[in-house]
């Protein structure tokens, strides 16, 4: 179908006209831009009412669960993603942006382990420059 330039125009703008009024009057640019301060993340050890969740979220990303122990990403109370403690493996949601919540467990992980200029790294090499003074 061919459409005349000015065809194109008020069709375009009818189309946006829509779109705010059906997306409450944000914008593409303004959803982008503060959706991710208006989410709640909680990282928080798994529990025994996790199992569904972690099976749901095990299929969705056509993975095992992980090996317990396990810590969770929640975002909006909503089971996003998990991380073995036992062996690292992880599995999350496909269909949400969820690397930012498997790094966060990562770190997590990482910090529970004692790792990463842990407070045992930190004080070490605060005495060895103590020393050396």
């Amino acid at each position: 179908m061919v459409l005349h330039p000015t065809q194109r125009i008020q069709l375009a703008e009818a189309r946006a006209d829509a779109l705010r009024r059906d997306g409450g009057g944000r914008t593409r640019a303004s959803a982008g831009a503060g959706s991710s301060a208006d989410v709640a993340i909680v990282i928080r050890p798994s529990r025994p009412e996790d199992e569904r969740p972690l099976e749901r979220l095990a299929g969705l990303d056509s993975a095992a669960v992980p090996a317990a122990p396990m810590l969770v990403a929640e975002a909006d109370g909503a089971l996003r993603a998990a991380l073995s403690l036992h062996d690292g493996a992880a599995i999350a949601d496909p269909f949400h942006r969820t690397a930012p919540l498997v790094a966060l467990l990562t770190t997590r992980a990482e910090h529970l382990r004692g790792e990463r200029g842990g407070r045992r790294r930190w004080f070490s090499r605060l005495s060895f420059g103590i020393a050396r003074a």
